[in-house]
């Protein structure tokens, strides 16, 4: 498939992104019939909540994340099937707008947010966030009414063999409210422009740059990458999940370091739930209606623990931060 056929909107530098990507929405939620039947459907979606020790979750049950959830990542099965992010494979009525560095921004059809984007590499290229996270801060400071997620390869990416970012609407993940309430409590370091802070006590463990310098946020970005690839020098790259948002202010970006993939819940066939930047941001995504009834803090909880950095490693990272 010729790729002219998959563009809606071939947009260049003077354009403005944000409106054209709100046309998109428009477009393919009202022409691409799957698309607006898992939209509409969305506005049913049971969700209930819980609160652990002031810290909030949703529980959100979305059956048609399953292929998400259950997606098998292992290399076996990548090399199995067809990547569903490049372009020639995408559904005949899925349209996109290139944009930046040769990303596609488009319409995710299987939502967990009000509005769900997908930004892929239009070339097939494998998940990996160092060289590319100058990208994804471009991408939240256009897609200003968005939170822009990054999933690691071994973090809930569902297509660890292809590049991409999501985007969902902003004030959906409970962490964006709880991190502006709890921040003055955090333990703060700065590195020239950017604060930076660490929530030890959110459950999981998580590092937040703040700073209105694109510069000062990718000097800093890379050192800390460093520092948790020295703790996993066994894996292509540390596993992380990031939650990125601006306004014309700041950008803010919420790292949380990983240490596994998914839960033994998951593996023993107890609990579908494969964690990624969207759990981590405070909403689990249950697609079996049995697993959206019984989750309980205490499996938040176990969860958490089996999957984020341990509070000792936490320690060493601060300190190694600290002294840069």
């Amino acid at each position: 498939m010729n790729l002219d056929e998959k563009i809606f909107y071939a947009a260049d530098a003077t354009d403005n992104i944000a409106f054209l990507t709100e046309q998109l929405f428009t477009w393919q939620t009202s022409s691409w019939q799957m698309a607006a039947a898992n939209y509409n459907g969305l506005h049913k979606t049971l969700v209930r909540t819980l609160e652990i020790g002031g810290i909030h979750f949703a529980i959100q049950f979305n059956p048609e994340r399953i292929r998400s959830a259950a997606a098998k990542v292992d290399a076996k099965s990548i090399s199995e099937r067809k990547c569903f992010l490049c372009p020639h494979n995408l559904p005949s009525e899925q349209q996109g707008i290139p944009t930046g560095d040769d990303f596609f921004i488009l319409v995710n059809p299987y939502p967990i947010f009000p509005k769900h984007l997908t930004i892929s590499k239009l070339q097939h290229t494998n998940q990996m966030i160092a060289q590319n996270i100058g990208t994804m801060l471009d991408i939240s400071a256009v897609l200003t009414d968005y939170v822009v997620l990054y999933n690691g390869p071994k973090c809930g990416a569902s297509a660890p063999d292809h590049l991409h970012f999501q985007a969902g609407s902003k004030g959906f993940l409970p962490v964006e409210k709880e991190f502006e309430e709890m921040k003055s409590r955090l333990l703060m370091h700065r590195y020239k422009s950017v604060e930076i802070s660490f929530a030890v006590n959110y459950l999981r463990r998580m590092i937040t740059l703040q700073s209105n310098s694109k510069n000062d946020l990718l000097e800093i970005f890379a050192k800390i990458y460093s520092l948790l690839a020295a703790l996993q020098p066994q894996e292509p790259e540390p596993m992380l999940n990031i939650i990125c948002y601006a306004d014309k202010n700041a950008w803010i970006m919420h790292i949380f370091p990983r240490i596994k993939h998914r839960p033994v819940q998951y593996d023993r066939g107890q609990l579908l739930i494969s964690p990624a930047s969207v759990e981590m941001g405070g909403v689990f995504i249950t697609p079996r209606s049995e697993d959206f009834e019984k989750i309980t803090e205490e499996d938040i909880i176990n969860i958490f623990d089996q999957i984020t950095t341990g509070e000792i490693e936490f320690e060493k990272i601060i300190t190694e931060i600290n002294n840069l």
